[in-house]
């Protein structure tokens, strides 16, 4: 039992890894993807990122748990960046503070984070959800 509570987490952390690389990757190469694809998959990453993170510490919970505590997690990082103090601002003006905090809120964000949930909700119940089974 204990072995396979350690390679679902290990399958979740190699997911969060693939995730981030991916929405590195399109931030880093973006001028090479569709305009659309450029725009909205950093972000939709990020929270995808979130969600498989959240099924790494907590895998035995439900996958709509998971989603419920991801975008709540997600729109709280967004609605925090309403909050401008000079501290803050500091931290985000860092490598890690503005890709873990952003910089600005955005409307969009909040549905781009949601559709990246959802997808990796789907990822996670047709391909990860299998691969664990066996």
């Amino acid at each position: 039992m204990k072995s396979v509570f350690i390679k679902d987490r290990l399958i979740y952390f190699l997911a969060v890894m693939m995730t981030m690389a991916a929405g590195l990757a399109s931030r880093q190469f973006g001028e090479r993807l569709p305009d659309w694809v450029h725009e909205h998959s950093g972000d939709a990453c990020w929270a995808g990122m979130i969600y498989f993170g959240v099924r790494m510490l907590w895998p035995r919970r439900s996958m709509v748990w998971a989603m419920c505590m991801s975008c709540i997690f997600s729109w709280l990082i967004e609605f925090s960046q309403l909050i401008q103090t000079p501290w803050l601002n500091e931290i985000r003006s860092t490598v890690w503070g503005a890709l873990i905090l952003g910089h600005g809120f955005l409307v969009i964000d909040l549905i781009r984070y949601t559709v990246g949930i959802l997808c990796m909700l789907i990822i996670d119940r047709y391909f990860l959800r299998n691969k664990m089974a066996r």
